[in-house]
């Protein structure tokens, strides 16, 4: 079983609505942080949101704040990320990442997912 599955990525327009989820293994999300990222082709990949695990702080890229949810359900070892008002620009590859803390660093990040492909249209 992967540690960290996500899904939810799919073609929509811009100004619609997305929610990936990353599903975790137990262990990953009982002592873990969960990130998300992403990368366009040809680009870096670049943070996107995380929250901390065990209290209420989220940090968001600057690019999607006011835009994008990051939240945690400990019932289903699932974090989310809540997409709303999607611009062509936002068109990636999203990863989720499992990290000691919260940070917007990739290399603190200690596990990765696959990655699902959001792509916006104009």
């Amino acid at each position: 079983q992967a540690q960290l599955e996500e899904s939810g990525g799919g073609l929509v327009q811009a100004g619609d609505s997305l929610t990936l989820s990353c599903a975790a293994s137990r262990r990953f999300f009982s002592i873990y942080a969960i990130g998300w990222f992403r990368q366009a082709p040809g680009r870096e990949r670049e943070f996107v949101a995380t929250k901390a695990r065990g209290s209420n702080d989220t940090y968001y890229a600057d690019s999607v704040k006011g835009r994008f949810t990051i939240s945690r359900d400990s019932a289903k070892n699932t974090v989310y990320l809540k997409m709303n008002s999607l611009k062509p620009e936002d068109t990636a590859t999203y990863y989720c990442a499992a990290a000691p803390v919260a940070s917007s660093l990739t290399r603190h990040y200690l596990n990765w997912g696959r990655g699902t492909q959001v792509t916006v249209s104009a």
